[in-house]
């Protein structure tokens, strides 16, 4: 019969005992990778969170065709210059060129961090609260041109479309919203709202005669983003953006040709900003894209210096105990059992670190809601972290376990 308190039988049945007093000849080195652990699962857990939300927001459609759209902005300058008279004549131009889907003079672009806003209420008078809301102004084409579809309604009407003067206050009665405006306006009714009447200014009336399913404002860090209102009205000013569409695969040739026929057409003028939706979407999101670089960077560099760290703690556990370890060989421990102790030994010591980087992980990610106004953690990211550090503890430690392994019995008659 085995002696139960033999080396062989503490190898050969994970006996618990001579780990935790191992650990405890070395508890400062133990204690040190346990924080670490617990340090690393709190930052990489958090920073998965974030980088998940953060590629989800930048993944929101914005409701028009990226792909195949551009804008450009073209500025008077000469003393006769016509700005409504250029605006059609630059309107008509764009779109009789082959391979334009359509085109709008349009005062903002989504994504594009820019444009105006203002706030509806659903009735009159400054003692009620309004929702803000972004504002697109545009004409019959719009619609078409930013390939947004009506789930309710009309489109605009040439007669509806109004000059809008610089200086002017007052706003057409018509307007089309998207459904997530109507549904903040109008709550649980959704398309419902067509033909209800909002108030813009406090007082001026605004009659919803046509909804669409999606679209963005500009402004792509705004909590109601989706909250968009369109109206008909073309903009006498200088300054002039002009929206296109193109057929598929046809854009960047129409981006060239629109500027070159522009420059030709009016010579009082200056074109700038031209520029594809696409390279917007990039634009506007840039800061997070940093964000993300720089979090999968820290957590690629934690991770490695933890796995190192367990690997040198490991790599000296070894060598101060190879005499240690030729004994329990000579006794017949397999070289599997020698293998099999010291990944029980540092999945305990993973198992402290986790435990306590649990704790800390929930800890920080209220501290970040409560700084960022973010939504919590979903439940399921901390046992994904603790799984995922147990791995790293354990891939680390298997190359000094297999060197232990490999001690030579006849080390226990030597000197160490």
């Amino acid at each position: 019969m085995t002696d139960s308190k033999s080396p062989s039988f503490f190898a050969e049945n994970w006996e618990i005992g001579p780990i935790f007093r191992a650990l405890l000849r070395n508890k400062v080195g133990a204690m040190l990778i346990a924080l670490q652990i617990a340090f690393t699962m709190t930052i990489v857990v958090n920073a998965i969170y974030i980088i998940v939300e953060r590629s989800n927001k930048m993944q929101r459609p914005s409701g028009i065709d990226e792909a195949n759209s551009f804008y450009i902005s073209s500025v008077g300058f000469s003393h006769d210059f016509n700005s409504l008279v250029t605006t059609q004549e630059d309107l008509n131009l764009i779109r009789s060129l082959d391979g334009v889907i359509d085109a709008v003079q349009i005062n903002a672009v989504p994504l594009s961090g820019s444009g105006w806003s203002m706030s509806l209420q659903t009735q009159p008078g400054t003692e009620f609260d309004g929702t803000g809301t972004a504002v697109y102004m545009i004409d019959e084409h719009g619609l078409n041109s930013l390939d947004v579809a009506l789930v309710a309604g009309e489109n605009f009407s040439p007669t509806d479309i109004q000059t809008r003067q610089s200086s002017q206050t007052h706003w057409p009665d018509k307007v089309i919203i998207t459904l997530a405006m109507a549904n903040r306006l109008f709550p649980d009714e959704g398309l419902a709202a067509l033909g209800k009447t909002v108030y813009i200014n406090d007082i001026e009336p605004m009659i919803i005669t046509g909804i669409v399913d999606q679209l963005q404002a500009p402004w792509v860090g705004w909590d109601d983003v989706e909250n968009v209102m369109l109206t008909p009205e073309i903009r006498e000013a200088k300054s002039s953006r002009y929206f296109v569409r193109t057929k598929p695969g046809q854009r960047d040739r129409v981006m060239n040709e629109v500027e070159s026929q522009l420059a030709k057409s009016n010579s009082g003028r200056i074109l700038r900003d031209m520029r594809s939706v696409e390279e917007t979407r990039l634009r506007a999101y840039r800061d997070n894209s940093a964000m993300i670089s720089i979090l999968v960077t820290v957590m690629t560099i934690l991770v490695i210096v933890t796995g190192l760290g367990i690997v040198g703690l490991a790599s000296f556990s070894v060598n101060q105990r190879k005499k240690q370890i030729g004994t329990r060989r000579a006794l017949g421990a397999s070289q599997l059992s020698i293998v099999r102790y010291f990944m029980l030994e540092n999945f305990l010591i993973s198992s402290a670190g986790v435990v306590i980087g649990a704790a800390l992980t929930i800890v920080l990610n209220i501290v970040l809601v409560d700084a960022f106004s973010l939504d919590p953690i979903a439940w399921y990211y901390i046992p994904l972290g603790m799984v995922a550090l147990w791995l790293v503890g354990q891939l680390a430690v298997f190359g000094p376990a297999r060197k232990a392994a490999n001690i030579a019995p006849a080390l226990a008659t030597r000197s160490v």
